[in-house]
């Protein structure tokens, strides 16, 4: 039990590093997300209503879970951490933009999408008010690309690549996809917010997500990797939590 719980305070204090490391040289980012009153009012406030009933949705998920084996809140601060120090990390995209890691695929994996909609939302919360990273106006709209479909789209993948009897294959196709899909949202929401003049709403889309690309495919197949090491730790040293939530496979 002593080595149990030295490794899991291990783990603790590498996610309070990485946040420390990350605060502190942080500095403002205006194209990280959606930049705070970079949409018009009225899509900010649409988005705010459809994302608002998967954020109670995952509220009721997360206290069932914690009520239910409330020695997963560990591993559920494991996925907050993983998730934020991912996608706080900026990385320059072309014309001024930033792409970034999100970080979500792992936690929808082991806890299901709609929890990762309120871990993923206390993430853009805080980043918003603390990093300068998106904004308030914007939170729903980043909310549903980063914290909704991702994590909807990496448990449904995870699911489908389990039936290959490869599990880590499934992990790094529902990381990476979960990242992928993310941006292909906010490409698609700010093609709503700003269609082109000629060739309207596609040919914004395809600008947006043109530009995105170049720098967040690479970024997914690193997320996909990433997240497939950290699960290859969890097998070594959070064997209970993960029997407890039903998920270890032998590969096949």
């Amino acid at each position: 039990m002593k080595t149990r719980n030295w490794k899991w305070g291990s783990l603790g204090l590498m996610a309070a590093l990485s946040c420390y490391i990350v605060l502190a040289s942080a500095t403002p980012a205006a194209a990280m997300h959606i930049a705070e009153g970079f949409l018009p009012v009225e899509w900010a406030g649409f988005w705010w209503a459809v994302s608002l009933p998967f954020f109670v949705v995952g509220l009721r998920s997360l206290i069932r879970i914690t009520n239910r084996h409330p020695e997963l809140k560990l591993l559920l601060a494991l996925s907050g951490a993983f998730t934020f120090v991912l996608s706080a990390l900026k990385i320059p995209s072309v014309t001024g933009s930033c792409s970034h890691p999100t970080g979500t695929g792992l936690g929808a994996i082991l806890f299901g999408p709609s929890v990762m909609t309120v871990l993923g939302g206390l993430v853009l919360l805080f980043q918003a008010v603390l990093l300068a990273h998106g904004g308030l106006t914007t939170l729903g709209a980043n909310l549903f690309s980063m914290a909704i479909a991702g994590p909807f789209v990496a448990y449904f993948v995870y699911r489908l690549l389990l039936k290959t009897g490869r599990q880590r294959l499934a992990i790094f196709g529902a990381a990476a996809l979960a990242d992928l899909l993310t941006y292909v949202v906010t490409s698609f929401q700010l093609a709503l917010a700003f269609p082109a003049a000629s060739g309207g709403i596609m040919a914004s889309f395809l600008k947006f997500a043109g530009i995105f690309a170049i720098t967040q495919v690479p970024l997914a197949i690193t997320e996909g990797l990433l997240t497939v090491l950290v699960w290859n730790w969890l097998q070594s040293y959070g064997q209970p939590e993960l029997e407890t939530l039903k998920l270890l496979k032998q590969e096949s």
